[in-house]
């Protein structure tokens, strides 16, 4: 295989890893899945998650189907200095939740609302046990105006049940200053404990990408579970209810719903518990806990917010792991990393991604100029190859054997322009993933007209300068012999610039610096090996 062949080959894989997953699902209606009948395994021989009430569905006075706008019946709004939450009657479940200081992906001058009527998207917990009540039980709304005022670290919302045969429940959801994490505790008053009681815990969602994905990028939404044992499991919808995909019994862990730049995860403290995930009819899913009641009190925190990765990890063990790098992860990690040192000292993203592409860059100039050079070296015989191609167009044994009897009269390596770039490879796609999901750059400027580094380009200057400096380096490799290959190495840099157009400002301005300094790597390593007087004889 020479040269040429090599290069179109890695640049079809890189680009292959990009864009497969959105093209493999571009336009594929939802799978249908079957609902799992194995039965759950059972907790401490008592409930399990089969015994878990199924959520609230459109037939709810309180929650209706997706898009069709906003829920009925007794609402009770909370506001901090972070959120906006809708907590219903029905269920006491926390129907809608407002992000105040993230804007919405398709309409920036509205806050994002992450627990959604529209997608079904809300956190619902109850009480499994005789007469106790759960998130299909009608919960009275405490009355007056929650909003957290100037001063208060925390603001607490009771809501409270009766149990059958006597006492009451009082759920209450705890929000705290400058944090999105929220408390919701479980009290039992003027009744004991009944023998075998559970608490659950759960999200339900359906199965749409979230508003305005991309789908030219791919990302993942569905749920997540992690347990010290297993590690970070990710559940896709169709895959929810089937056995083995996910951990069930466990004594420590989380369970969470993950999209792009958000997410909402239980965390309950360390202790027996049973992780389920549910389909629960049409295209509506639930993945929750299941913890044994053994007090008259058990509170779990609720996360619901962005994937802030310096604080999530701060928050439970693994919770950072919600920032989906894929395989990449362990060299994804360590460049968010420098790239969130260089902006604590620049305080611009943008910059900050150019700073990291200059430090990739000559970390790995070595490898570079040893790929440029050797194609250097390949530009300057090209023309004697294509000689001794129509030369012995009959006789391919002795066209190769001319070929290498060249290679090695002028010391060329034919695939030492590919292999130095195969190593790099790796460390490109995961700061492409890296740059896809951070969070901490969305909605922030880089300079002019680039307002959302993580939006796209609104008048593709980016892009098309992205295409221009493709062009560039597609002159100062070696012109490919075979026809097919040079026609085929032109119309990448127009490829590429479609491709461009709709993603992330952020990634277009990385590539772009990445290609204007191989430009002028390779343009040296061009010039150097010229001068050097390699000729072909």
């Amino acid at each position: 295989m020479d040269t040429q062949r090599l290069i179109l080959l890695m640049v079809f894989f890189f680009s292959t890893m990009m864009v497969w997953d959105a093209w493999q699902k571009k336009d594929l209606p939802p799978p249908v899945v079957a609902v799992s009948q194995n039965a759950s395994p059972q907790v401490a021989n008592g409930a399990s998650a089969a015994d878990v009430p199924a959520p609230t569905t459109s037939t709810s006075p309180a929650v209706v189907p997706a898009g069709t706008g906003k829920p009925t019946g007794p609402l009770l709004m909370v506001k901090t200095d972070l959120v906006l939450a809708d907590i219903a009657a029905q269920g006491g479940d926390l129907l809608r939740l407002e992000l105040l200081k993230h804007h919405a992906t398709e309409k920036p001058s509205e806050n994002f609302v992450l627990f959604d009527p529209a997608f079904a998207y809300a956190a619902q917990s109850g009480l499994i046990g005789t007469g106790l009540p759960n998130h299909k039980s009608v919960w009275t709304l405490p009355a007056g105006k929650f909003e957290m005022k100037d001063g208060e670290s925390e603001l607490r919302v009771p809501l409270e049940a009766v149990i059958e045969g006597g006492g009451k429940v009082v759920k209450t959801y705890v929000f705290k200053r400058g944090s999105y994490l929220i408390e919701v505790e479980h009290l039992i008053v003027g009744a004991a404990v009944p023998a075998g009681a559970h608490a659950y815990f759960q999200l339900t969602r359906d199965n749409k990408p979230p508003a305005g994905a991309n789908r030219m990028m791919s990302t993942f939404t569905g749920a997540a579970i992690y347990t010290d044992l297993e590690k970070f499991k990710k559940v896709d919808f169709d895959k929810f209810g089937e056995k083995n995909k996910h951990p069930t019994k466990a004594s420590d862990g989380w369970v969470a719903l993950v999209q792009h730049y958000f997410f909402s995860a239980w965390l309950p403290a360390n202790g027996e518990r049973e992780y389920f995930t549910r389909q629960l009819g049409g295209d509506l899913f639930a993945v929750g806990v299941v913890l044994p009641l053994t007090s008259d009190r058990l509170a779990v925190p609720l996360y619901a917010g962005p994937q802030e990765q310096d604080k999530l990890e701060k928050i439970a063990p693994g919770l950072e792991l919600v920032v989906d790098y894929g395989w990449l992860t362990m060299v994804a990690a360590p460049l968010f990393w420098v790239l969130e040192w260089i902006h604590k000292f620049i305080g611009n993203w943008g910059w900050s991604i150019i700073l990291l592409t200059v430090l990739i860059k000559a970390v790995f100039f070595p490898l570079s100029a040893a790929s440029y050079k050797s194609m250097a070296k390949m530009r300057v015989l090209t023309p004697k190859l294509v000689k001794l191609k129509e030369t012995f167009a009959d006789d391919k044994q002795r066209m190769n054997q001319e070929m290498m009897e060249l290679y090695k009269r002028e010391k060329v390596n034919p695939l030492g322009g590919c292999l130095p770039i195969a190593v790099q490879i790796p460390v490109f796609i995961a700061l492409y993933w890296v740059l896809l999901g951070t969070v901490e750059m969305r909605g922030t400027p880089w300079l002019g007209w680039i307002t959302d580094l993580s939006a796209k380009d609104p008048f593709y200057v980016l892009p098309l300068i992205m295409g221009a400096t493709m062009f560039i380096q597609t002159k100062l490799n070696p012109a490919p012999p075979d026809p097919i290959q040079a026609k085929v190495m032109l119309w990448m840099p127009v490829i590429f610039t479609g491709m461009f157009l709709f993603f992330p400002s952020g990634l277009v301005l990385y590539w772009i610096v990445n290609n204007v300094l191989s430009i002028a790597q390779q343009w040296q390593c061009n010039r150097m090996v010229e001068s050097a007087g390699l000729k072909a004889r």
